[in-house]
């Protein structure tokens, strides 16, 4: 049974929480050479205050933190490659979910702006975050961009933090075509938290980078009482797309057979679009509040055997 609604009062981290918690973690990299399970027992314990118990993971981010160490399903290095998922989004749902595809890129040297078209997206393919999203190529410092992309490239993104989906990931370049829907700056992005193919709920941001706000949502667009410690809830209603139904079980075809997957979608004129999956959202070390919700969160994640 899922825990009543409470009246959610807001209380962001602070700056000083923030900077201690970002020194115990360049502290953790220091141990890199440790093996996986000593790597992120430290990391985990680092960036949260809270130690992980891998013979009894409990709570969501416990688990989280198993998943990294102890389940190898060879299927997760394609599904977190955001170049290598494109295939299997076609084969399970269909090419029309997908972006369209203008180049693949080796290194940021073979870019030729002048062949892309004037609003589109770069995305270095085997980690998270590593997004160009350009509006207006004419606005755009092109040996920045190289540079970042060099950068981002170069990046062992399984070694930062023993996320297994990203050992040994291919790392190329892509060029996507530029989402955008009428009437908004930012695209809201649509989070589905999947179990064992079936999905329990939706996370929902919107205006990123503008006045980002997030909410949870049940599969029946009703508001869930609860949030992320570190990001900001509104009570205000969040109008339901129009093409709910659909991207609910386009969310439950992709994430069938997984333990634990969250599948990110757009609604774009009452179209959806494939955006990516996710294994191990924010590294497992971001939490709901009120508390209980982590607890219950967990309990939705049935853990496999170790790989």
């Amino acid at each position: 049974m899922m825990p009543q609604a409470l009246n959610i009062e807001h209380k962001p981290i602070s700056r000083r929480e923030r900077k201690s918690k970002n020194i115990w973690l360049k502290l953790a990299k220091n141990f890199k050479f440790l093996p996986s399970k000593w790597f992120v027992k430290l990391a985990y314990q680092a960036a949260t205050g809270q130690t992980v118990d891998f013979s009894n993971p409990i709570t969501f981010n416990e688990k989280i933190q198993w998943y990294k160490v102890y389940y190898k399903n060879p299927l997760l290095k394609t599904l977190a490659n955001k170049y290598l998922v494109r295939e299997y989004v076609k084969e399970k749902i269909g090419e029309e979910y997908l972006n369209g595809l203008i180049a693949i890129y080796r290194n940021p040297k073979e870019i030729d702006f002048s062949k892309l078209p004037d609003q589109f997206a770069l995305k270095v393919v085997h980690g998270s975050g590593y997004n160009i999203i350009v509006s207006d190529k004419s606005k755009l410092d092109q040996d920045k961009a190289r540079k970042r992309l060099a950068k981002w490239q170069r990046t062992n993104f399984y070694l930062k933090n023993r996320e297994w989906a990203y050992k040994n990931s291919p790392r190329l370049i892509i060029a996507e075509e530029f989402l955008s829907e009428a009437g908004k700056e930012v695209i809201s992005d649509y989070k589905f938290f999947c179990f064992n193919g079936q999905v329990k709920f939706v996370q929902v941001d919107v205006d990123r980078k503008i006045d980002h706000t997030r909410s949870f949502y049940d599969t029946n667009w009703q508001k869930l009482p609860f949030f992320n410690v570190e990001n900001r809830w509104t009570s205000d209603e969040i109008e339901k797309p129009s093409n709910y139904d659909e991207m609910v079980e386009v969310a439950r075809k992709l994430s069938e057979g997984l333990p634990f997957v969250r599948v990110d979608l757009y609604a774009l004129n009452g179209k959806t679009y494939f955006g990516e999956m996710t294994f191990y959202p924010a590294n497992g070390t971001k939490f709901f509040s009120p508390d209980e919700w982590n607890t219950t969160i967990g309990s939705y994640f049935v853990l496999p055997p170790k790989s």
